[in-house]
């Protein structure tokens, strides 16, 4: 089944490998936004499947970003995964208590993440 892909990030770098990897390894359309006003829009505009979004951005963070799509009723039912380098047990905790399908931390290997993706999407990774 043929999945489409938003990635919220300010890191250029993790934007073009996230990308790259999701469509060599899973064979999805990746639509990627530099920031969480940017992601928004292409949220409101796209017909999305997922959601990967960075926590820690300048201006707009991560957090501020799901609190927009999740009051907006045309992006709220979007599943949204947060990428984040936060790997303390304390701040994790923290980010599970929020509306999300689930966390992955950075740095992450290209093969793990689309492993991680489907099971916290319950996707076929073969679909």
């Amino acid at each position: 089944m043929f999945k489409r892909v938003l990635i919220i990030d300010d890191d250029l770098g993790i934007r073009k490998i996230t990308q790259i990897s999701l469509k060599a390894i899973a064979g999805w359309e990746v639509l990627v936004a530099a920031s969480g006003q940017e992601g928004i829009a292409i949220a409101q505009t796209e017909a999305i499947d997922a959601i990967l979004l960075d926590v820690m951005m300048p201006g707009m963070d991560g957090i501020t970003t799901l609190e927009y799509l999740q009051t907006n009723p045309s992006t709220q039912i979007i599943p949204v995964i947060l990428l984040t380098a936060k790997a303390q047990v304390f701040e994790q905790q923290q980010l599970t208590e929020l509306p999300v399908t689930g966390i992955i931390t950075k740095p992450f290997k290209a093969p793990e993440l689309v492993k991680q993706m489907c099971l916290l999407l319950k996707w076929n990774p073969s679909a």
